[in-house]
């Protein structure tokens, strides 16, 4: 299953399940939901969330590099894939819809 988060701001941004489910659970939403809505006021707090547990997330990596060396991503043999990489979009696709007044909505 694909999630695909649409606006009116710009364009649809797309996240395979695990990925959206992640973000949906990080911003307070309920991720089992087939459809759902961020409203503007709610994007700040959403924001926030994401961006803490971006930063939870680089100071974990860091600390098991500095234990480990460098984290080796096994399937593909490079660095895991984080989830900064993953929620930037979001991220810039909330302070959009934000700036703007508009809504976030997916499943529709």
């Amino acid at each position: 299953m694909l999630y695909k988060f649409k606006s009116k701001v710009g364009a649809d941004l797309i996240m395979l399940e695990p990925n959206g489910r992640s973000i949906l659970r990080i911003i307070g939403k309920d991720a089992e939901a087939a459809k759902g809505i961020v409203l503007p006021e709610q994007m700040p707090a959403a924001i926030a969330a994401l961006e803490a547990a971006v930063a939870q997330e680089g100071a974990e990596l860091a600390q098991a590099r500095g234990q480990q060396g460098e984290a080796q991503d096994p399937v593909r043999g490079g660095a895991p894939i984080t989830l900064r990489q993953r929620a930037k979009p979001f991220i810039d696709m909330l302070r959009r819809c934000h700036q703007a007044g508009e809504d976030i909505v997916w499943g529709v």
